[in-house]
């Protein structure tokens, strides 16, 4: 090739060369499309049919997170233990029942009663649950004022345990299982609304551009009542002592986006780990959807517990009192059910007031309405239950 034709060909490769450089800028100069107008797009709320499991994460000021020294759960195949209150027409409660007062059925079968005893002294063991999505901006430090009343009042040194978690999308480990209410009520301070990049609302405004890609951010900006829940009850309660009274207090609207297990599937998870739920249902009704009070009554009915529906500080307060006191005036009825099969199924138990002065008061009984059948598993020592 010529030195003329070798200097024709750089200047081509020089002219192609700028010409794709230019191109290049040009895409990547390009703004992104206007989408102020366009509707939010809907996030599908059906779990999958195999979630993946939810976790419980730790903060950073957790202290003593491990569980409580004692047993860990051991069910005794046996026998079926089934705690329950008593009220009457005027809420107060009755502590005066007798075991011949009341008769209880298993799937309607009418079982015999080996225990009946009232329970006073048997230790907590409390979780804590604080949505902390937008919606709670409002609400939440009326709700942290009442809960630290609550530990300060509730636990017994030595005796009770009490742990705090936060969630939205993601259930956080605030503080562990622990008896010192400093812990408690500094963690309970702790807990904070966490705003999604890009929210404004309620006078508040979070810079930064929300991603539709971001798990973490996705995560921010949801609440996943039903994964907290089911966390919470099996990987938390499940693990405490065996002689302590499982509780969750959960405080929410009650508005679910984005958990992957369903309501069911969490009140399974906490019937499984005798765990009662107590709903403490409060929200923000100006600028959000309000309070879902069927699905929280629903939650805790099932459970054994009862849900809560606070408008002031005054009753948000005379709940939490209403908790303590309830979990205080229990009854325990303990009883080994004809049905011997180990087969995992769900049985439906009731309890039935039958003395006939006191029908006439109408009490309302509250307790976990089953359970689920252990099923055949081998020990570590190569035992099998039966």
């Amino acid at each position: 090739m010529s030195s003329r034709n070798k200097f024709k060909f750089l200047l081509l490769l020089v002219a192609l060369s700028s010409t794709l450089l230019n191109a290049t800028a040009r895409v990547r100069g390009q703004e992104p499309p206007d989408t102020s107008r366009q509707r939010p797009r809907t996030v599908e709320q059906t779990p999958p049919k195999s979630p993946t499991k939810p976790t419980l994460q730790r903060s950073a000021e957790d202290k003593e997170a491990k569980p409580p020294d004692g047993d860990v759960l051991r069910v005794d195949t046996n026998l079926v233990n089934v705690f329950f209150t008593a009220v009457d027409k005027n809420k107060r409660f009755v502590t005066t029942l007798g075991q011949d007062d009341v008769r209880v059925k298993e799937d309607g079968a009418t079982q015999e009663v080996f225990t009946f005893q009232r329970e006073t002294e048997r230790p907590l063991s409390i979780a804590i649950l604080i949505d902390v999505s937008a919606s709670q901006q409002h609400t939440l430090p009326v709700e942290k004022t009442a809960a630290q009343t609550f530990v300060d009042t509730v636990i017994r040194p030595r005796k009770d345990q009490v742990a705090v978690i936060s969630f939205t999308g993601d259930a956080t480990l605030e503080q562990g299982f622990t008896s010192t209410p400093e812990l408690l009520k500094r963690a309970i301070e702790h807990v904070e609304v966490v705003f999604p990049p890009g929210y404004i609302g309620g006078g508040v405004v979070v810079t930064g551009v929300p991603s539709a890609t971001d798990p973490d951010q996705l995560r921010a900006g949801s609440t996943a009542i039903w994964d907290a829940v089911w966390v919470t009850a099996e990987d938390l309660l499940s693990e405490t002592s065996s002689k302590a009274r499982r509780t969750i207090i959960l405080l929410t609207d009650g508005v679910d986006t984005s958990s992957q297990f369903k309501r069911a599937e969490a009140i399974e998870r906490a019937v499984k780990a005798d765990t009662v739920v107590y709903s403490v249902g409060i929200g923000d009704k100006k600028n959000f959807e309000g309070v879902d009070k069927d699905t929280l009554r629903k939650l805790s009915e099932r459970t054994g517990g009862r849900a809560f529906f606070p408008r002031e500080e005054s009753e948000l307060r005379a709940a939490f009192a209403q908790i303590e006191q309830e979990l205080r005036s229990q009854y325990l009825i303990a009883y080994s059910p004809t049905n011997k099969n180990h087969d995992g199924t769900y049985r439906k138990v009731e309890i039935e007031v039958v003395n006939p002065e006191l029908r006439k008061q109408k009490l309302l009984l509250k307790y976990r309405q089953g359970y689920f059948a252990q099923t055949n598993t081998v020990a570590s020592d190569g035992s099998r239950n039966k």
